[in-house]
């Protein structure tokens, strides 16, 4: 078993470390007093392959593994969690699109997409359905130019931001199978948006209801075929389940490496407080939590990877343990800062509020409980 990364992944992930260094961190705390992240960042992000990291290299895309997706998503949320979840969205939708629609609407949408002129956002909560996602409303009907669509969706990152919209809608029975995906661009008659949410963390992407009142929408953009919509969300959640593991990864990492550096620092009683042996021992049990998290998740993408029968289980499972281990972290690395944690300039009280919704979105952990607990019955 070789837990080594290859030459080349060490050098995308110091590549997308340099990158967040250098454009990201020291924007961070401004992009968020702003409420917005500019969108001049994100060509810059795509000359580095970074807009269709899972797209195929036919169409233009970098055509990444998992793994390596991990690997970006975890060295730019050292610089800003936010900022690398917001991109892991635009590539899980990137990539749905690159997998599941039509030769046309490849040809159409993925050129602008993977150089992120268009910003793509992902559509599927809405406000009466979360964590029961089948239970969605949003109607699309049939017309003679393609589809008339009605519905709102929730808790949309980018929304009123991005260019496009990738919205699981139904446009049949009750339940999964009735579910498809259409795409909607910015501007169409009759999508609007709701007021900017004030969030606790994630605040430098807008977060909006995407409402559409008998929104027309060509037959072309239709992703896939009707009423797979489902399934091509929940295989789209594999992924976006280990993209947002790893950006608590980085975040953890990140704080604890600020934290050791201010412990060096500090003085208490005469020494430096990294001499005390009980917070030693705190600084060991985040290094060993944080490494046992590492290599959890790697084995989930290597399974996602390799099309292993049970990687979707396996993505559950680093889901709920990276994103509560990296909440974890920051939060210890805040008390060992003392007061100074609980301020904004050491950066340690942004990064605690932008993981706690780590927990949350792409599946609550408690519905990866619910994935790994069924699995196991199911044996």
């Amino acid at each position: 078993m070789d837990f080594a990364l290859t030459q080349e992944q060490e050098a995308i992930f110091d590549m997308a470390k340099a990158f967040g260094e250098s454009e990201i961190a020291p924007n961070a705390q401004a992009w968020e007093k702003a409420g917005e992240i500019p969108k001049d960042l994100w060509p810059k992000l795509a000359e580095l392959g970074f807009g269709g990291l899972f797209v195929s290299e036919d169409a233009g895309g970098a055509g990444l593994s998992r793994l390596d997706g991990t690997l970006i998503f975890e060295a730019l949320s050292m610089a800003c969690p936010s900022v690398s979840a917001l991109l892991s969205i635009h590539n899980m939708c990137a990539a749905m699109i690159d997998k599941f629609g039509s030769d046309a609407l490849k040809a159409q949408m993925l050129p602008d997409v993977v150089t992120m002129n268009t910003f793509l956002a992902y559509c599927l909560t809405e406000p009466g359905s979360g964590s029961d996602a089948a239970a969605l409303k949003t109607k699309a009907v049939r017309t003679d130019t393609g589809y008339a669509l009605t519905g709102t969706k929730a808790f949309i990152s980018a929304g009123g931001y991005a260019d496009a919209y990738i919205v699981m809608c139904r446009t049949g029975v009750d339940g999964p199978k009735g579910v498809s995906t259409l795409i909607v661009k910015d501007g169409t008659d009759g999508l609007t948006f709701g007021g900017l949410e004030d969030k606790m963390g994630w605040r430098s992407q807008p977060t909006r209801q995407v409402q559409m009142d008998n929104c027309e929408i060509p037959a072309g953009n239709l992703v896939g075929d009707e009423g797979k919509g489902f399934s091509y969300a929940m295989a789209g959640l594999d992924g976006g389940r280990l993209n947002i593991s790893a950006c608590s990864l980085g975040a953890a990492q990140a704080a604890l490496d600020k934290t050791i550096a201010y412990m060096g620092e500090r003085k208490a009683f005469g020494k430096t407080i990294d001499q005390f042996q009980a917070l030693q021992f705190r600084l060991a049990d985040m290094e060993i939590e944080l490494q046992a998290a590492r290599v959890v998740l790697r084995q989930a993408a290597w399974k996602l990877d390799t099309g292993a029968p049970d990687a979707t289980h396996y993505c559950a499972m680093a889901k709920k343990f990276v994103t509560e281990a990296g909440s974890k972290i920051v939060n210890d690395c805040l008390q060992l800062h003392g007061g100074y944690g609980y301020l904004a300039d050491y950066g340690i009280e942004k990064l605690v509020r932008d993981l706690r919704v780590h927990e949350i979105l792409e599946g609550t952990n408690e519905v990866m409980r619910l994935i790994v607990s069924r699995g196991l019955l199911a044996k």
